[in-house]
């Protein structure tokens, strides 16, 4: 997946999530593309996305977390 792709793919994650889910969506798509993501850097994925930088820390949560999780 190209960079300009996962930064599509978190906007589109963080505006549909339901009310109160936001941050647990950000974190959701770091969990499910952390390999994608390791190719890239953080901050470049979150520019892409236009969102704001402190999201990157977000995203890296989830890409932690997928070392310890699976999705249902």
């Amino acid at each position: 997946m190209m960079l300009n792709e996962l930064g599509r793919k978190l906007k589109w994650m963080y505006e549909k999530a339901p009310k109160g889910e936001k941050v647990a969506m950000i974190h959701l798509f770091g969990i499910e593309y952390a390999n994608e993501i390791k190719k890239y850097s953080i901050k470049d994925i979150v520019n892409a996305a236009n969102m704001p930088k402190s999201y990157g820390t977000e995203v890296a949560k989830g890409v932690h977390l997928s070392r310890f999780v699976s999705i249902k």
